[in-house]
Order: structure tokens, then C-alpha cells, then sequence
């Protein structure tokens, strides 16, 4: 027969020690302070390939534009949804989403520069979480990215 004592049972009962608190404190602040730069990390990536899917997006608009109109457009406007459901015109021609329209998406500052004889776009972050690089297009569709704060250009090499 197994004797247990009383001071043992209610030892027990009374939860966890102070050093037990500290030791599972101690563990969570280990595997957060291991997993937030990757979470961030990671967020930043996403971030770029948006913005890289977004200078695309913009190529097939602008070339569709191109085909329509026979010129390229020099606004996001122009490439933009018609208001009031109007039919697409070279104010507005229903190519993108209004997204991308404000300049502004998913951490990315756009801004768009065009001729009738051509485009350049640059994709900047608007601040070092939401991306490490700067991209650019052009009507070559090609794009383009450069590490750093400084916008990209034609120069810089081409995404592969």
C-alpha cells in the first residue's frame, strides 16, 4: 500500500513555479525572435513578386492599348476602368483594375511616364519593409530591378 503525504498533493495543486513561468517566457521569446525577421522576410518577398506582377500587368495593358488606340497610354486613367460602366475610350480604357489606378499597391509606389511613342514605369517601395528593390519597364516589356532605394532603369538587369 502506497502512502501518500498531504503537503505533496497540495504542492501540487498550486500550479506552476515562478522558475516554470520563466523557462516557457524564456522559449517563447527564443522561437519569436526566430521567426519574426523571417515573417517580415517573407512578407517583403511577397511584396516584390506583386510588384514585378503588377509591371506585367501593365505591359499586357499598355500593349492592349497600343492595339486599340495606336498609341500608348501616359496615365494610369487611361488605362483605367471607363466611369458609370461607359464602353472603353482612350480616357479610360478598361485594361486595369482600379487597383493599380491610384499609383499606389501592395507596398509599391508606381509611376508611369508616357509618349505616344512609348512608356516607362517604375515600381519604388514606400518603405524599406515593403521591399529591398526598385523595378522598371518600358514598351520593351522587359523589367527590370536594382537593389537600393535608387529607382531602377534601363541599365539595371532584367528580372529572369
Amino acid at each position: 500500500m502506497r502512502v501518500v503525504r498531504r503537503d505533496t498533493r497540495r504542492r501540487r495543486s498550486r500550479g506552476f513555479s515562478l522558475i516554470e513561468l520563466l523557462i516557457v517566457i524564456a522559449i517563447i521569446l527564443i522561437i519569436s525572435a526566430i521567426a519574426i525577421p523571417r515573417v517580415t522576410s517573407t512578407k517583403r518577398m511577397a511584396n516584390e513578386v506583386a510588384a514585378i506582377k503588377s509591371c506585367q500587368t501593365v505591359n499586357t495593358a499598355q500593349i492592349q492599348y497600343f492595339a486599340q488606340f495606336g498609341r500608348y497610354a501616359s496615365t494610369f486613367n487611361e488605362l483605367g476602368p471607363a466611369p458609370g460602366g461607359a464602353g472603353p475610350s482612350p480616357q479610360a480604357a478598361s485594361l486595369l483594375d482600379e487597383n493599380l489606378i491610384d499609383g499606389i499597391h501592395l507596398g509599391y509606389v508606381f509611376s508611369m511616364i508616357g509618349t505616344p511613342a512609348g512608356y516607362s514605369l517604375n515600381a519604388d517601395p514606400q518603405s524599406p519593409d515593403s521591399g529591398s528593390r526598385t523595378f522598371y519597364t518600358d514598351h520593351s516589356t522587359t523589367v527590370r530591378y536594382r537593389y537600393g532605394t535608387e529607382p531602377a532603369s534601363d541599365s539595371d538587369p532584367p528580372i529572369e
